[in-house]
């Protein structure tokens, strides 16, 4: 006879992770999230984003790189807000989107570290 795990789950779990499946939109997003930061260059743009900052120039040369590979990364960054861009001047400055990039970062800095 085969147990059924199910009924040993609390109900509110239950009904919570069932809400959580059927917010479709919510789950590609976080999908394509972890999907931009699964790409070792873009890892490593987000790292110097953290310190502040930085041009596409500046970038490119931190990370020994072409303006245009550099560019490409940002933009897919971008697209997925985890990095913004203010304009001062003829120059495009790109930093974290907000303190929650950060955190995704960090703790997922700290894990890999802890992994090691």
């Amino acid at each position: 006879m085969k147990d059924n795990f199910i009924d040993d789950i609390p109900e509110e779990v239950q009904t919570d992770i069932s809400s959580f499946n059927e917010k479709e939109k919510l789950i590609s997003n976080l999908s394509q999230i972890f999907k931009a930061l699964s790409d070792p260059t873009r890892i490593k743009i987000i790292y110097a984003l953290m310190k502040g900052p930085l041009c596409v120039s500046d970038i490119s040369e931190l990370l020994g790189m072409s303006q245009s590979s550099i560019s490409h990364q940002l933009a897919l960054l971008r697209s997925q807000n985890l990095i913004k861009v203010k304009r001062r001047g003829r120059r495009a400055y790109y930093s974290l989107d907000d303190d929650h990039v950060l955190c995704i970062f960090k703790d997922g800095l700290e894990h890999a570290e802890h992994k090691l």
